[in-house]
């Protein structure tokens, strides 16, 4: 059976060679993605640009041992990812979660209704979560790593990272209503 063709493989193949024109097109075609990716995990857009200058120079270091295995838009977001993680590591600063600083009752949460979900709305509240919770939400719900591999990536128990996935999204809605709430006693 004949491999599946990669679609960027002449960019990939001419940046491994060193043609910094076609780095620079690899950059374009990948960086505003990766920059999104940058951006929730860092919540700082200035940290987000430094991280995805040090991604993408990792990554360019790292070329010769993509091997067009997965995808290398996968490939890339795993060095961002990593990269990021790294940074936030050597600031040293303990990951709080949101069991420690909420108290959720869920009986009374299952009467009430559910605003309105939009990008722009949940990227908001995102950006108010403690930092450990919005590593594993973005890390799950928009990333799409599972339970496991956040667990590998940020050392803890895969029930910690499930359990700081549902309070942090209990948190993202308990931060909707508080910003829609006008509009949701009008319904």
């Amino acid at each position: 059976m004949r491999q599946k063709e990669h679609i960027h493989k002449k960019i990939i193949e001419a940046s491994k060679k060193g043609d910094n024109r076609a780095r620079y097109e690899l950059y374009g075609l990948y960086s505003k993605a990766m920059f999104n990716i940058c951006y929730r995990m860092m919540n700082n857009r200035e940290e987000a640009e430094d991280m995805l200058q040090e991604a993408f120079t990792q990554a360019f270091t790292k070329l010769e041992s993509f091997r067009y295995e997965s995808n290398f838009g996968s490939w890339l977001k795993r060095i961002v990812v990593n990269t990021c993680i790294n940074a936030i590591n050597k600031r040293k600063v303990d990951l709080t979660y949101c069991e420690e600083i909420y108290d959720y009752d869920s009986e009374e949460e299952s009467n009430e209704y559910e605003p309105e979900y939009t990008i722009a709305n949940i990227t908001q509240a995102m950006e108010q979560l403690p930092e450990g919770g919005r590593m594993i939400f973005s890390l799950y719900l928009l990333e799409g790593y599972d339970h496991g591999e956040i667990a590998q990536i940020l050392k803890i128990k895969e029930s910690t990272s499930k359990t700081q996935f549902m309070r942090a999204k209990r948190r993202v809605v308990e931060l909707l209503k508080q910003t829609h709430g006008d509009a949701m006693d009008k319904i």
